[in-house]
């Protein structure tokens, strides 16, 4: 029960700061609000999942962290994430497959929801 609310209040704040970035960073045309939190949510689950590695934050911590505030922030970081741990294990076409199916059919996937409604 305690974990499930360390994600659930991880996921809460990650998602107020998905918003806040996304209304701060704004362009003209090119998603930087979306890209700045992707990229930086990559770059805090590498950080915290390396420092997880070499035992310098608890389990409690990283799950409040990792799996609460990056997923709530970015999904992205989690997926890529996955990505570098096939690619850690050496199974790099899992890898390949993984990233290639992924893009495609959520490409493909936002393309169908928006068909439907048209």
């Amino acid at each position: 029960m305690k974990t499930i609310l360390l994600v659930f209040l991880g996921g809460g704040l990650g998602s107020a700061a998905r918003f806040l970035a996304s209304k701060i960073l704004t362009a003209d045309k090119f998603p930087l609000g979306t890209f700045a939190v992707n990229i930086l949510g990559c770059f805090l689950i590498g950080l915290l999942t390396g420092l997880f590695s070499k035992n310098v934050i608890s389990q409690d911590v990283k799950m409040f962290l990792t799996v609460g505030f990056c997923g709530g922030f970015t999904t992205f970081s989690t997926f890529m994430n996955e990505n570098l741990s096939l690619m850690k294990a050496g199974d790099f076409a899992m890898s390949a497959l993984y990233l290639t199916v992924s893009v495609l059919t959520g490409f493909l996937a936002v393309w169908a929801g928006g068909k439907i409604v048209e």
